[in-house]
């Protein structure tokens, strides 16, 4: 469970996009209007269109590997909206996708030459995800709920997300809260911590959000802090790795050396090799080192998805166990 947002990448110049009124680099909130303005007057330059969001990028990761995967969130009744859930299902994820009056989530990417990436984003109706929209059989179906923290921003996004984790408890499947966001943290901490005493089973967060979750100042703490709340603990550490705590039992995953080229995204494979590994009954040390590959091969390619895996690499990866 995520937030759709349909993503619209446009190669402009950098006379473009000082003409758009957005600063290179940044990530900007806009509003519908800005939003319809925008895609406007990128239209004959993009070069690019995909569902995406945080959770879809992690379905879709989990799908690449092999893995079954179902999305769920709200898009509107136009053209982005069919072409979002269409989007999924061209990549073998199962799309749940609500829809309701109003305009489908969009990111639109702009490139310039330099390959810098300025992402502006209207949530749209996403906002208004709501219990009815969860799809409770499909839920029950599956080995793991994977919810996303950008989804505590709306009071009928919060009582959606408590629905599906009240009906995972009674169906008996674990429950995932990836933190996705410092901001998220610092804004709803108070009830991320009663969540995941109630209903969180494994929380993964980079250094940053698990630090701020845990009013801690290193990763090893960090990780540690959560052990009372939750039986299992992923914080990411970039190029160093990752940490993995399953009960009292730490973990520590050297990372994959890359050429760094675009960080976005790092998470969200990160996320689906360790989801993955799980659903599929890896031991959590090959597990982890899958999930940390893929994160570094995310990074060393623009943009937060990769077009095809390394089958190979991945197998050797899967096989030493």
């Amino acid at each position: 469970m995520c937030n759709a947002l349909f993503d619209i990448q446009a190669e402009i110049d950098d006379k473009t996009l000082d003409t758009l009124g957005f600063a290179k680099g940044g990530m900007f909130l806009i509003d519908e209007a800005q939003q319809r303005a925008l895609v406007a007057g990128v239209y004959t330059h993009i070069v690019n269109t995909a569902p995406g969001g945080s959770g879809a990028n992690t379905m879709i990761g989990l799908s690449q590997l092999g893995g079954r995967a179902c999305y769920t969130s709200r898009v509107g009744k136009d053209e982005h909206g069919v072409l979002y859930a269409q989007g999924l299902t061209d990549k073998r994820v199962q799309a749940c996708t609500a829809t309701g009056d109003g305009i489908t989530g969009i990111c639109v990417v702009l490139v310039t030459p330099d390959a810098e990436r300025t992402l502006c984003t209207h949530l749209g109706i996403c906002r208004e995800l709501e219990p009815a929209d969860v799809a409770l059989d499909a839920l029950r179906a599956s080995k793991y709920l994977y919810v996303t923290g950008y989804l505590w921003d709306t009071d009928s996004q919060k009582a959606a997300v408590l629905h599906a984790m009240r009906a995972a408890r009674e169906a008996g499947v674990p429950v995932a809260l990836s933190l996705s966001d410092p901001f998220c943290v610092n804004r709803h901490r108070d009830d991320f911590l009663a969540i995941l005493g109630e209903y969180v089973d494994l929380v993964i967060g980079n250094e940053e959000e698990a630090q701020a979750l845990t009013k801690t100042t290193n990763a090893h703490d960090a990780i540690r802090a959560t052990a009372p709340l939750c039986r299992l603990a992923s914080v990411t550490r970039g190029a160093q790795g990752a940490l993995l705590r399953d009960g009292q039992t730490l973990l520590d995953i050297p990372g994959v050396p890359v050429h760094a080229v675009d960080t976005t995204g790092a998470g969200d494979l990160y996320a689906a090799g360790l989801l993955y590994g799980l659903t599929h009954d890896l031991p959590l040390e090959t597990t982890g080192r899958l999930a940390v590959y893929l994160g570094a091969q995310v990074v060393a390619h623009l943009g937060p998805r990769l077009d095809a895996l390394d089958a190979e690499a991945i197998a050797r990866l899967c096989s030493q166990q």
